[in-house]
């Protein structure tokens, strides 16, 4: 959700975990309304995944991205490709209802809900992982 826009909603997402990391959850292209959603020049690489792009909202165009995706992902995350994660913080992400409280980085977007256990990569003291 954007304020009282609803980005994106799934029964299909896909959940990811990565060493050290809360989940990064990856929602289906067809279940989010891309029409809020515009592409920035901003690119990273994963040495796992690939070459990520990078989603601002459309009506915030120079703020911060909201979003990531591996337009062609290596070959053992193939399944991401069509796939779209959010960071929570960025804008509000819930599952099953439950707010997602974002992980404790800037670069990273993993979800964090009441199951999760941590310490978690990007805590405080966790920059030597």
């Amino acid at each position: 959700m954007h304020g009282d826009i609803e980005l994106a909603r799934s029964r299909a997402a896909l959940r990811v975990l990565e060493t050290a990391s809360p989940p990064t959850v990856y929602v289906p292209v067809g279940d989010i309304d891309r029409t809020q959603l515009v592409a920035v020049p901003q690119q990273s690489f994963c040495e796992w995944k690939g070459v990520a792009a990078y989603l601002a909202l459309a009506e915030r165009p120079g703020y911060p991205p909201v979003a990531w995706l591996y337009p062609e992902p290596n070959e053992p995350f193939r399944m991401l490709q069509d796939h779209i994660a959010f960071y929570p913080g960025r804008v509000d992400c819930y599952l099953d209802n439950e707010a997602v409280r974002p992980q404790h980085s800037e670069f990273y977007g993993g979800w964090v809900t009441n199951d999760i256990v941590g310490p978690c990569k990007g805590d405080p003291g966790t920059e030597g992982w």
